[in-house]
Parts: C-alpha cells; structure tokens; sequence
C-alpha cells in the first residue's frame, strides 16, 4: 500500500462525497480498505438501461494512479463492452503504452490523470453508445486462439488442456 495512492483516493472519494456527479453514486465496499471501491450507476437516459440501477466494483491496484483499476458489473447486463462475468473492457481502463494489437492508442489507454470520475462518465458513455469493435475484436481474438497452428495441424507440436 502507497501513501501516495491513499491519499489520492482519499481525496477522490471526498470530493465524489463533497460534490456528487449525476448519474453514478461511489463509496468503499469496507471502511477500512480504500482500494476496493462500490459505485452504482443510474442507467442514462434514452437508452435500454434508462431507469435501471447498475452496481459495480472498482478494484484498485496499490500503484494507482500508475496503473487502472478493474472494474466489474455485479448486477446482470448484457452490453458488448462487458464480459459475461461483469469485466468491463473499456480503453480507459486498459495498462496504459501501446496496444500489442494495434487497436488502441497509447491516449486512448490508461492514464495517471484519469480519476473516479473520468472513469464513471466513461462507463455511463459505453452504456449508451457501446463500442461494438470491442466485441467484434474480442470474437477474432478468440477464434484465432482456437485455430490450430500451422505447426499444429503438421503435428509438430500439440496444445496442452
């Protein structure tokens, strides 16, 4: 645990408490562990989450601000940028440098100046404009991890389950 990502997230939480933003409410799961975080999320307007409230977790790594926290959908929804077990996958919330498939930019990714907030209006963002590509990309990915190899196929090597 750094001082400096306590404090940081102290003062995040202080100012959500202080001056709350529409359309997310945040708090810690357990007084007594800054880094695991609860948000519930209003569903936005004008879209098929409107009137629906969303909780989550935010779980904070102990060089935060360096690197992003996870985050995961606790309650049930079907989006495309959120796996089936809640996972978000949202660019922001990705280890910040270059994307090894070329997809992302290194600005788009995590950076140390993202806060709770930038995080919350990001997600409230996914829900009513989705990224499909992130779904579409996810799909390739696992495809190509379940083609068998050129060297595979040859019998030159064998997958392990």
């Amino acid at each position: 645990m750094t001082e400096q990502s306590v404090l940081l997230l102290r003062k995040q939480l202080a100012e959500l408490n202080k001056n709350p933003v529409e359309g997310f409410s945040a708090g810690l799961i357990d007084d007594n562990d800054i880094y695991k975080w609860e948000v519930v999320i209003i569903g936005p307007q004008d879209t098929l989450f409107e009137g629906g409230f969303f909780k989550a977790y935010l779980t904070f790594p102990y060089d935060y601000p360096l690197r992003p926290p996870k985050m995961k959908f606790i309650t049930e929804l079907w989006h495309p940028n959120v796996a089936k077990n809640g996972d978000v996958c949202i660019s922001i919330l990705h280890e910040p440098g270059e994307d090894k498939f070329g997809y992302e930019k290194p600005e788009e990714r995590w950076l140390p100046i993202h806060t709770v907030e930038t995080i919350m209006i990001s997600v409230i963002s996914m829900l009513a404009d989705p990224n499909s590509d992130f779904a579409r990309q996810r799909r390739r990915w696992q495809r190509v991890a379940l083609q068998r190899s050129p060297l595979e196929s040859r019998g030159f090597i064998r997958r392990t389950k």
